[in-house]
């Protein structure tokens, strides 16, 4: 059987793109982020684009998150991992097994909850709810295996380089329109519109030539409300690199 020399070839005297190297991990300190959101039911209420709908809601401090089906026991031993960022605002990722009773809490403290996902080999019967104290802050919705949230908060020591952003809204004959805005906000701060544009039944791709940079801990997600009282799916996504601020590049 024949033996290759995988290499580089940024390493044989050519050049590679920066996109393709960087998601090779041949970049040290930066990283690729991609969050894709979507909601199917927004009316003329201002919601954020995620799976639960409303108005997201921030931990007000680093919780402990419990993981719960709404299947119960038929979920029992279903894997869930969670991501976000501990009290320090550090990244912190911890995998959850469910019980018996269909639930488990994380060991770990999580002030904030950006992506869960499920990491085994069985998919849960039903939504599965990250949560504490009633307030949920993540949802596995069934059948898709991962949350869609367009909420993301800037890790310390990091800055967010946002490039491209998309907004899309479901074909729709009534003349309906969605004002969708791109929401940042600052620690200690409020939230502040970012980008705010119009979409009918259709899609907008809006590149920044010049990157978009988020410093450290500033929040960022993509709220919509339509113009009419009726129901609209709407999906959101935001891309970029996460560049270390602090240490050797």
């Amino acid at each position: 059987m024949a033996i290759y020399d995988v290499r580089s070839i940024s390493q044989v005297g050519t050049s590679e793109p920066f996109e393709l190297q960087m998601a090779r991990g041949q970049i040290p300190g930066h990283t690729a982020l991609f969050k894709y959101g979507y909601n199917p039911n927004i009316v003329n209420v201002n919601e954020t684009i995620w799976d639960v709908g409303g108005i997201y809601s921030y931990p007000p401090s680093a919780l402990a998150m419990t993981v719960t089906s709404a299947s119960g026991a038929t979920d029992s031993g279903v894997k869930v991992t969670v991501s976000g960022l501990d009290g320090g605002f550090n990244e912190l990722t911890e995998e959850v097994t469910l019980n018996a009773s269909g639930t488990a809490t994380t060991s770990g403290l999580f002030r904030r909850v950006f992506r869960v996902f499920i990491s085994g080999s069985s998919a849960p019967a039903g939504n599965v709810n990250i949560s504490n104290s009633g307030i949920t802050y993540a949802r596995v919705t069934a059948g898709e295996n991962q949350t869609l949230m367009a909420v993301y908060t800037v890790p310390a020591g990091k800055s967010l380089y946002i490039h491209n952003g998309t907004a899309t809204h479901g074909t729709d004959t009534s003349g309906a329109f969605m004002t969708i805005r791109f929401m940042l906000r600052a620690p200690g701060g409020v939230f502040r519109t970012a980008v705010k544009i119009d979409v009918t039944g259709s899609e907008l791709l809006f590149p920044f030539n010049y990157p978009l940079r988020l410093p450290e801990k500033y929040d960022l997600e993509v709220r919509a409300i339509c113009n009419k009282n009726q129901i609209n799916a709407v999906s959101a996504t935001f891309e970029g690199v996460i560049v270390n601020e602090q240490g050797p590049l």
